[in-house]
């Protein structure tokens, strides 16, 4: 058994000193992924987010929303960090800002 160790170490080649590429082409998998990722999940979402924000920036009163728990309403009033909408004639809820995604025109 002995034998065979030595033998195997003996024909092993020498990496003291030597090759500083070895180092960069170990990593060179994990930035791949890196480079996947970043261009199939976080640049596509990090675009669908901004154009959500323009989206809710460009919303004036008379627009109609859908808010993301599904109701359908039109802008009376916007504030900075809410907005006034009327869903049916004369019931009017106090929404955040946030919460919509989608004017009802697209969400058809």
């Amino acid at each position: 058994m002995m034998n065979l160790l030595s033998i195997l170490l003996d024909a092993a080649p020498a990496t003291t000193g030597g090759n500083a590429s070895g180092g960069l082409v170990s990593f060179l998998p994990i930035i791949a992924i890196v480079v996947i990722f970043y261009f199939f999940m976080i640049r596509p979402q990090q675009k669908k987010q901004k154009d959500i924000r323009k989206a809710r920036e460009a919303m004036k009163p008379g627009d109609k929303v859908v808010t993301a728990g599904g109701i359908f309403g039109r802008v009376k009033e916007i504030s900075e960090h809410y907005m006034v909408l009327e869903i049916a004639e004369g019931v009017r809820i106090r929404i955040d800002k946030g919460s919509v995604f989608a004017s009802a025109e697209d969400a058809k």
